[in-house]
């Protein structure tokens, strides 16, 4: 099994991997299959099923699809384009995506939202159809928004997980316990492992480039988070709380009044940042999913901030222990708050976390096994429940507890020495079957819990 780290750390746009993401990729992917047709089209159509219908506007799902038809990509957004882009396609009803020309496209006619069942292979489904001067349907394909900014079309989805065809990897890991087997065999840690892997399909530089990109844009996004203030659209008047958590935090330095357990607000703050960051359409990375994204960094700059002989030269390390949990979670259970709840989300984002900051502390690849579970397993059962189907409540401050459950889970398992009741496998396992057995309204549908108990109007 190989899952590259750039598939669990991707550079893209807020507010939801799954929801905004994910149709715009589907849509960019579906432009590239028009381009490969022998014979050209005139007009496209979309239609938004299951989750993403019911939260669709919430999550700018909408937007996303008919800036995904113009040509839009997340790791190339340009917000201020495309509000222009955006009029310009309501007022002129056309896209003019490169190399098909100009195509009929009305978001009034063309883009619904269906409302009934969701369609059978995911949650997370949209149809894109094409069609000939003649106004007949000429091609249609489905896709599936499977967390994390993950597409599949539904011949992907049938061909299943086992579907890579790429060329072999030195640990091809896929559970917890291969990957034990396999340090313990080779003397390797995780993120070695993980690292030889990437290096079997990409060149050493790529890869090094692109993990300090990662962490260049994750940083970044907290700096934003942390400068910016006012409140955050979508009606809920959510007001931005990361600045002025910062800010009081500050003052508290060198007064003697501090509780030692405010290190905890700070990691809430870093997390906070990014996810009301998020909330407003920024820039993030998926880690693994949008509606996470403030885990991971929040546990990187509270290591390279507080801890002492932390270093910027081993955050690759970080990211490469986390991605290779990540990419068990992921394989074997979801990452998709709409197929399992939050704790598919916020758990495994905790879990990624955890393990890698127990592998900057020195934690053997026992441990770190032990770290991920641990942080795992107190999320299990967490529903997705955002309140109007917004990326903000509770999602925001989740980040921040999840942040910090981490670093307790790495510090908990660097007491011990890896041994432990519960494998991580168990934890995936059992994540996986409380995702299929959670009712509906739980998994980002906004139908339950929260998103029908506070008042949002």
């Amino acid at each position: 099994m190989f899952l590259s780290v750039f598939d669990m750390f991707k550079v893209g746009v807020g507010p939801s991997s799954s929801h905004t993401m994910g149709p715009m990729v589907a849509a960019a992917r579906f432009l590239d299959h028009l381009r490969a047709q022998p014979f050209g089209v005139a007009g496209l159509r979309a239609s938004l099923h299951g989750s993403l219908a019911f939260t669709g506007v919430g999550h700018a799902s909408d937007r996303a699809v008919i800036l995904g038809l113009a040509g839009f990509v997340p790791e190339r957004y340009d917000a201020e384009r495309a509000e222009a882009e955006l009029a310009r396609i309501r007022q002129e009803k056309t896209v003019t995506p490169e190399g098909l020309g100009t195509l009929a496209f009305d978001p009034e006619a063309d883009l619904q939202f269906d409302f009934g069942p969701p369609l059978s292979g995911h949650a997370n489904g949209l149809i894109l159809r094409a069609r000939d001067a003649q106004g007949d349907e000429v091609v249609q394909v489905t896709y599936y928004s499977v967390g994390g900014g993950f597409v599949l079309t539904e011949d992907e989805l049938a061909a299943g997980k086992d579907s890579d065809t790429g060329p072999p990897v030195p640990y091809p890991f896929s559970s917890a316990a291969e990957m034990l087997r396999m340090a313990g065999d080779s003397g390797k840690s995780i993120a070695a492992m993980k690292r030889a892997n990437e290096l079997a399909r990409r060149s050493g530089g790529d890869l090094d480039a692109g993990l300090k990109r990662v962490w260049e844009v994750m940083s970044a996004c907290i700096d934003r988070g942390l400068a910016a203030h006012g409140t955050l659209p979508g009606g809920l008047d959510v007001r931005r709380r990361a600045g002025a958590i910062r800010d009081s935090l500050v003052a508290e330095r060198g007064t003697n009044l501090a509780p030692p357990h405010t290190i905890n607000d700070w990691m809430s703050a870093y997390a906070m940042a990014v996810n009301e960051e998020n909330a407003a359409g920024g820039q993030v990375v998926t880690a693994p999913t949008n509606g996470a994204a403030g885990v991971v960094p929040a546990v990187i700059r509270y290591w390279l901030d507080h801890v002492p002989g932390a270093s910027v030269a081993r955050v690759p390390e970080f990211l490469l222990t986390a991605a290779a949990i990540g990419g068990l979670i992921k394989y074997n259970a979801s990452i998709s708050g709409a197929e399992c709840g939050c704790q598919a989300e916020v758990g495994s984002a905790s879990a990624m976390a955890a393990a890698g900051l127990c592998a900057v502390l020195g934690g053997s690849p026992e441990q770190i096994e032990n770290a991920a579970e641990i942080a795992l397993e107190h999320h299990l059962g967490m529903t997705c429940d955002p309140v109007r189907g917004l990326v903000q409540v509770p999602c925001i401050e989740r980040n921040g507890l999840g942040a910090i459950k981490a670093v307790s889970a790495a510090s908990l398992s660097l007491r011990g020495d890896g041994t432990h009741l519960v494998p991580l496998d168990a934890a995936i396992e059992t994540m996986r079957q409380t995702g299929a057995d959670m009712s509906e309204k739980y998994k980002e549908t906004a139908l339950g819990g929260l998103a029908v108990n506070v008042p949002n109007c």
